[in-house]
């Protein structure tokens, strides 16, 4: 008798355990945001340090109001660049909250790619089937299409560059920068094949084409979903940093293990964080961002604080 109620002490200690941790997971962990600070020497020497906010995976609901006014105050940052790595929208009518969410981002100079949810709502799930692979859409179920070309708009109408499967070209703050980008590769839409193409016509047309005396471009890949064919192509374009979103660092981890997965083919270790990733002889810089929300049908992080990311680019030694 005493062996049997020692077992069912043990047992319903591991349910508190497991309801406690639920509970912190969907009610405190997943409003915790933070903001992680980074440096990467990649500019030429002698330029001036360039302060890029990289936001990824917001997926506004109408009725977060919190996130809305946290991200609003990442202005007090004072960025001098802005990329967005995508699954801004998370629910049908939520452009009007993301616009007031970045509205203070008027004039900032940026570059955004889309994720699979900013096209198309997300539906009921059960959570626990990210445990077993990579997401996808519900065979069957028809998808709700969600605003992009509004969204599309007013992003360009804050003064962003669109590099879903575009290269464009920039200066800031007197260094140059181009610009090369996917769509989601997560739903295969990326066009890598492009890719070659689309940077050689970009370097053709760049105010300093014909200028050999100014500094050297850092070249900087963005891709909502960093499948490890993206990172590769990347690498062999010559990106000296990629930004990449999607993984929302795992959303689930597990102290002293880390992210259980990615939703991606992305070793786990890379779920989050800056890295360098290497392809054969090349490597590059590679930011993942945890995002900063999650899906209304999955609303828990654990372990995985939500971020938006800081990183200041300065010159090589």
């Amino acid at each position: 008798m005493t062996r049997g109620r020692g077992a069912l002490g043990v047992l319903a200690a591991g349910a508190a355990v497991g309801v406690a941790s639920a509970a912190w997971g969907a009610l405190v962990e997943r409003r915790r945001f933070g903001i992680r600070w980074e440096t990467v020497p990649v500019l030429p020497v002698g330029s001036r340090d360039v302060t890029v906010l990289h936001l990824s995976d917001i997926h506004m609901a109408p009725w977060q109001a919190d996130k809305q006014q946290w991200i609003r105050d990442l202005s007090l940052v004072e960025p001098d660049f802005i990329v967005n790595t995508g699954d801004n929208l998370g629910h049908a009518t939520a452009n009007a909250a993301v616009e007031y969410a970045l509205e203070p981002f008027r004039g900032i100079p940026g570059a955004f790619v889309n994720g699979s949810n900013d096209l198309f709502a997300p539906s009921p799930r059960n959570p626990a089937q990210y445990l077993t692979g990579p997401s996808s859409m519900r065979a069957g179920a028809e998808p709700v299409e969600l605003d992009v070309d509004r969204q599309t708009a007013f992003f360009e109408s804050l003064g962003w560059l669109d590099l879903n499967d575009h290269a464009r070209a920039i200066e800031v703050r007197g260094s140059r920068f181009e610009l090369f980008g996917t769509s989601d590769a997560h739903r295969n839409w990326d066009r890598l094949d492009l890719l070659p193409a689309n940077v050689d016509e970009m370097r053709s047309e760049v105010p300093w084409s014909d200028d050999e005396t100014g500094p050297s471009p850092v070249s900087i890949g963005v891709t909502h979903a960093p499948y490890r064919r993206v990172l590769d192509a990347f690498v062999t374009q010559g990106a000296d940093i990629v930004f990449a979103g999607h993984t929302h660092g795992g959303q689930v981890a597990v102290p002293g293990v880390g992210a259980l997965v990615t939703n991606s083919d992305l070793p786990r270790q890379y779920a989050s964080g800056l890295h360098q990733w290497q392809n054969r002889t090349h490597w590059s810089w590679l930011n993942v961002s945890a995002g900063l929300g999650t899906s209304i049908y999955a609303p828990v992080r654990f372990a995985v604080r939500p971020e938006a990311v800081v990183v200041t680019l300065t010159a090589r030694a």
